[in-house]
């Protein structure tokens, strides 16, 4: 019984069993707990950047080829455009199908009368208006590398240790004291972090208080076959879609999910993929994945492999076509298809992304009134936490399949992580071992006469 209590699942799902009740029975203390979420996930994102950049840069040190970075990297954003687009497509063709929106348009119009939930509308709608692809591209790259470690900007941080990867993997042999102190500095970072996850079961229940306590489940009664349809499609992708993608490379859903356990748990419980994020890359280095691949694709795929969102995006916009009866034609919705394959890549890492990218995808058809996004905004919330699940269940599929197609897996240490024991020190990673130094050429000296 006391390992049972001891264990991080245990504990997580109880917190959010009672969160839940607490929500239900005292909404305003409920509502009042958001800080203990908030601060839990302050000191993951605390923690995102320097593991980030850490992982990321000695993952590309001891990768040996740079063609073979590039070859990762490749594969990675080929993989995540093709699943991101089929999830898009699986969305709006369950929604078409299903026809959440009909019979709402009651509520429809209701809402739009809200003065209030209109005003929230539009501060969506001036965000999106200020999103193009431009300013994406050109917010990679930071003017200040410290200034993007402070901010926390996941997208600048991963440029940044690609880069200094690159110059430490050209360097060789006399940057392994460095290489060898960064490893050494991963491994405290991982400690740290999993002092910080003791704390999970305060912040999942403070998570689930609050959403339950200020929006309530009375709020889910209007649009109830919404979330319906949108749970059931992600239900759906991750057991039929991802299940084929992994059995094509010769793995197992159930064991994975069993393995990832806590972090969907945790993600559950304060409905943010940031929480997971860095655990996420240690427990896929435990399951068989390298090191290298495991830093380079999870960060890449945060940001640019949302399976969830993207079918939340797809459903949400056929939605509201149906809601405010405005037919779409089949050319019109492939378009919408194309734009969100778009939009749903300029809104990584900012807050209240979902409604951003929603809002931007609504501006640029120009078919259906942006401010009727004011309708969603009551059970965003509760589907929040079904697109952060789907979203980190798909990095890691993503990252298992790199791996495997890269030869990057290590079957040894996948079987003892499916029977649950700890990996001994000579199955674990070969520490970082680089290439031999590649001398640059000089440039002739100037004649001095």
């Amino acid at each position: 019984m006391k390992r049972l209590s001891s264990n991080l699942t245990v504990q997580v799902l109880t917190a959010i069993g009672l969160g839940v009740l607490v929500g239900g029975l005292f909404p305003a203390f409920g509502a009042a707990l958001k800080p203990l979420a908030d601060t839990f996930i302050s000191l993951i994102k605390m923690l995102i950047a320097p593991i980030i950049f850490l992982t990321v840069v000695l993952g590309i040190a001891g990768m040996g080829s740079l063609g073979k970075v590039g070859r990762v990297g490749g594969k990675a954003l080929l993989y995540f455009e093709i699943v991101t687009t089929l999830a898009l497509a699986i969305g709006i063709a369950v929604a078409n199908l299903t026809q959440p929106g009909a019979g709402v348009q009651a509520t429809a119009q209701a809402v739009l009368q809200d003065s209030k939930k209109t005003a929230e509308a539009a501060k969506f709608t001036t965000q999106a208006s200020e999103m193009n692809w431009v300013e994406f591209f050109t917010h990679i790259v930071p003017d200040n590398v410290v200034g993007a470690f402070a901010k926390g900007d996941i997208l600048q941080v991963l440029l940044f240790a690609v880069l200094f990867g690159l110059a430490l993997n050209r360097l060789g042999e006399p940057a392994q004291p460095l290489v060898k102190t960064f490893d050494r500095l991963s491994h405290a970072m991982f400690g740290v972090l999993s002092l910080v996850m003791k704390l999970a079961p305060i912040g999942a229940f403070g998570g689930m208080a609050f959403t339950i306590g200020k929006y309530g489940l009375a709020t889910l009664l209007p649009l109830g076959k919404l979330m319906l349809v949108v749970y059931l499609t992600m239900f759906l992708f991750i057991f039929v879609v991802l299940n084929l993608i992994l059995r094509a490379y010769k793995l197992r859903l159930g064991p994975y999910l069993s393995f990832i356990k806590e972090e969907i748990l945790l993600v559950l419980g304060t409905s943010s993929s940031e929480s997971a994020l860095p655990r996420m890359i240690d427990k896929l280095e435990r399951y068989g994945c390298s090191r290298s691949v495991a830093g380079l694709v999870i960060p890449t795929g945060y940001s640019f492999n949302l399976d969830g969102t993207s079918i939340y995006l797809s459903i949400a916009v056929i939605f509201l076509a149906q809601a405010f009866n405005i037919p779409l034609s089949l050319t019109q919705q492939l378009s919408l298809i194309a734009i969100l394959v778009v939009t749903s890549k300029g809104a990584a890492g900012v807050t209240g992304s979902g409604f951003i990218v929603l809002a931007s995808t609504l501006a640029a058809t120009k078919t259906i009134p942006v401010e009727s996004v004011a309708l969603l905004l009551g059970v965003d919330r509760f589907m929040s936490e079904a697109r952060a699940i789907t979203n980190v269940i798909g990095n890691g599929v993503a990252t298992l399949v790199i791996a495997k197609s890269e030869g990057e897996f290590d079957e040894a240490r996948h079987q003892l992580a499916l029977q649950g024991r700890d990996v001994p020190e000579e199955r674990r990673p070969e520490p970082v071992a680089l290439l031999p130094r590649v001398e640059m050429p000089h440039e002739e000296e100037p004649n001095q006469d």
